[in-house]
């Protein structure tokens, strides 16, 4: 990868792969020998790839823990953009969890701890916090910027609207400002184009997007006349696989179609995934998260693939723009359609 092969993350000057490696599947989730992990992150790394992005919840701090170990043992934390998140459950307190400043505050010491380092390139809200005021998120995230224990801040499936709201707020108050959104994107799950990246532009901030594949969806392994695989995802997530839901059905459909495109254009479906997603302008890096040395080496080189203008309108053909096949793919449910007594005047 040359230097020119880098992206600018939003308006930050900070330049990072078009695809980074997402550590979810290193530890209890996907593989758990430390060696096969630190060989996929070496691999990776030696690619060009310059950009990691895991979480404190991903295997209950393993993930952490194992990029860590990685790079003090490569010795290329400081050739590294390293990124992690906070918000989701980390213990069975009230507060080992969310986005207050108690709770930040905690967890980027645990995160710090964890990986092995004195500072965090990217420190991400993991998700929408109702309970919290997006001021109160903002004051410890920039207290933890000025402490020099995080370089930037950014959010990750946060909805358009809340985007703008953390924008305004940073500005009126004099926080630290959200750099970047990373939210769910795929041929699939396009939902994202109506609103939110839209707004990512009109604000200068990056997009990294997480799913390109749709979990496992556009990997060539769910087509029609074949058993479908049993995944550990697919257990924890049965409204996105079950086949008996009509979405799900949709879905498989137009995988079949964007599996007979791939061919035409004498391509792998994972490279017209990848390739469809780090095409739109909006679009920064594309996370990938190998759980194998197989699985990276089938996607290194995607970001390489340029798709014609012909090809992507073939691509809006089997899935118009804006539109998400199934809306369990979104990512986050917004409370006000979660629970009912929200939405109904008492």
């Amino acid at each position: 990868m040359s230097v020119t092969d880098y992206r600018v993350l939003g308006r930050t000057g900070l330049k990072v792969s078009p695809l980074c490696l997402g550590a979810m599947m290193f530890g209890g989730w996907g593989e758990p020998d430390f060696d096969a992990s630190a060989r996929i992150i070496d691999r990776a790394l030696d690619s060009g790839i310059n950009f990691i992005d895991t979480a404190d919840v991903y295997a209950a701090g393993q993930s952490e823990e194992y990029v860590g170990r990685a790079l003090a043992k490569s010795g290329k934390r400081d050739q590294v953009v390293l990124a992690t998140k906070c918000h989701g459950v980390m213990g069975e307190g009230p507060n080992e969890r969310g986005n207050s400043r108690r709770w930040i505050f905690q967890a980027v010491e645990n995160s710090l701890r964890r990986l092995g380092t004195d500072w965090i390139d990217l420190y991400q809200i993991h998700r929408p916090d109702p309970d919290t005021d997006i001021d109160e998120t903002l004051g410890a995230l920039t207290d933890l910027v000025r402490q020099g224990k995080v370089r930037y801040i950014g959010s990750s499936t946060f909805p358009a609207h809340q985007v703008v709201e953390a924008q305004w707020a940073a500005e009126r108050r004099s926080r630290e400002r959200f750099v970047c959104e990373q939210p769910p994107y795929s041929l699939l799950v396009r939902g994202i184009e109506a609103g939110l990246l839209p707004v990512t532009e009109k604000y200068g901030m990056g997009a990294i997007v997480w799913s390109p594949l749709a979990g496992g969806w556009l990997t060539g392994r769910f087509r029609k006349g074949r058993e479908l695989p049993r995944t550990r995802r697919a257990q924890r997530l049965p409204q996105r696989y079950d086949m008996a839901l009509e979405s799900n059905q949709r879905k498989l459909d137009a995988v079949e179609q964007f599996a007979l495109l791939a061919e035409e254009a004498g391509l792998t479906l994972i490279q017209l995934a990848l390739a469809f997603t780090l095409r739109h302008r909006a679009v920064t890096s594309a996370i990938i998260g190998p759980r194998t040395m197989e699985h990276l080496e089938g996607q290194l080189g995607a970001d390489e693939v340029r798709l014609s203008d012909d090809v992507l309108d073939r691509i809006d053909e089997i899935v118009p723009p804006g539109v998400t096949v199934n809306p369990a793919d979104a990512g986050w449910v917004p409370p006000e359609l979660a629970e009912a007594s929200l939405r109904r005047r008492p």
